[in-house]
């Protein structure tokens, strides 16, 4: 058990590890456990979208597909130009001794080779989340995302991925919040 109490403390650094390609959008900052969260309800959406999707695969890559962040830290592209991450390296130490290690290479695996349908929703969670957080910069007048956003939109794979992001570019950041003041304001009449 307190091997897997370890591996729990280690997951929580992801707090604390910042998601570094905000620094080229200038504003907003998040770290790999709110980008993880995110995903996560991202995840779920698109596979009411797609139900002949696994949930519980879906859910459970998007949960760890960015889990050696917490030995490697977040590399944005241009880092990645100039360093190399091994990955495979920091999953086998993060999960040595932990009887569900196994799983957690297989689903990283699986994340990586974007081979089945489960994994390309999960690339495209990871995209959308990223779509959301632009469009929100975008629609509180920020100019780079709006530099950003074909790039991403580039990567989406899946129908329901496609779809939603369509959906995410028409629709502003705040408009969720804004009916409930409306609405508030009609039913006061």
């Amino acid at each position: 058990m307190e091997r897997i109490a370890e591996f729990l403390f280690e997951t929580m650094l992801l707090k604390r590890v910042h998601r570094t390609g905000y620094q080229f959008l200038g504003p907003g900052k998040e770290s790999v456990a709110e980008h993880t969260f995110g995903v996560m309800c991202i995840a779920w959406t698109l596979a009411r979208m797609e139900p002949e999707a696994d949930e519980g695969r879906l859910l459970a890559m998007c949960l760890i597909h960015d889990l050696p962040e917490a030995r490697m830290g977040d590399l944005n592209s241009v880092q990645k130009k100039y360093v190399t991450a091994n990955e495979k390296k920091a999953v086998t130490h993060m999960t040595r001794g932990l009887p569900f290690g196994p799983d957690i290479h297989a689903l990283l695996d699986e994340f990586n080779a974007c081979e089945t349908l489960e994994s390309r929703l999960a690339r495209d969670a990871d995209q959308l989340a990223f779509l959301l957080d632009l469009k929100s910069l975008s629609d509180m007048g920020y100019a780079a995302p709006d530099k950003w956003s074909a790039h991403v939109k580039a990567r989406l794979q899946t129908a329901a991925g496609i779809k939603l992001s369509e959906s995410i570019a028409k629709t502003e950041w705040d408009s969720w919040w804004l009916k409930l003041f409306i609405d508030r304001d009609r039913k006061e009449k």
